[in-house]
């Protein structure tokens, strides 16, 4: 069994230990259709058997691992397919509900959407992902569609779980905060159309990144990264 750590910054055991899992992956040290005891992973990382297999259970949700009833578990190359499923879905339901938040949204809410925005600029990485995942969940409840919130947050977790974020590609975080401002700017103008494809933009671009990384990552020669 590779030598994985467990990352301290996670809020539950089950979240650390897909995160060990995907970074083991990433590096390299977890390769695909080699069998791995769940039972030498829990030792490994000095915890009980309990979290280690919520994690693995939420990595295969992910599509990133196959549990192997009674031998243990194997990682599975993370597909093209699954990002373009992942925005294809995005796609069905954000842009619509920035519309929504624009026409709809109360003063005190696009209050707390203009305060979101400014949470994200000049955040650093540790805590620009939650500001970023916190002003699209504002979008969404402001929309009147918390059901498509929680949902959106799973699919979200589920694309970490596949692979580096789009910074990994040479994208900055100033550049990410200023694909927000021409959207929060057209809800806060109640400006639906222009808020509606300045999500589908965003989320467009985000995808695309994100395949390009994931790409580069799968091509024979690269390295792990570091």
């Amino acid at each position: 069994m590779p030598s994985l750590v467990l990352p301290s910054e996670a809020p539950t055991l089950a979240d650390a230990v897909a995160q060990a899992v995907r970074d083991g992956v990433a590096a390299g040290q977890l390769v695909p259709d080699r069998t791995y005891s769940v039972y030498q992973l829990a030792e490994l990382l000095g915890i009980s058997r309990s979290p280690v297999r919520e994690g693995l259970l939420r990595l295969a949700e992910a599509g990133l691992v196959e549990i192997l009833r009674n031998r243990g578990f194997r990682v599975l190359p993370p597909r093209a397919h699954d990002i373009e499923e992942i925005f294809g879905i995005r796609l069905a339901l954000e842009p619509p509900a920035a519309r929504l938040a624009a026409e709809r949204g109360s003063d005190e809410q696009h209050a707390a959407i203009r305060a979101a925005l400014k949470t994200m600029e000049g955040a650093a990485e540790p805590d620009f992902w939650p500001a970023d995942r916190a002003l699209h969940d504002l979008l969404l409840r402001t929309a009147g569609k918390p059901r498509t919130a929680a949902l959106v947050a799973g699919l979200r977790s589920t694309t970490a779980l596949l692979g580096p974020p789009t910074t990994a590609s040479g994208r900055t975080l100033a550049e990410i905060h200023a694909e927000h401002v021409p959207l929060v700017s057209a809800v806060l103008a109640r400006d639906g159309a222009a808020a509606e494809a300045a999500m589908r933009t965003h989320l467009e671009a985000t995808g695309r990144l994100l395949l390009r990384t994931l790409s580069d990552a799968a091509a024979p020669g690269s390295p792990p990264p570091s």
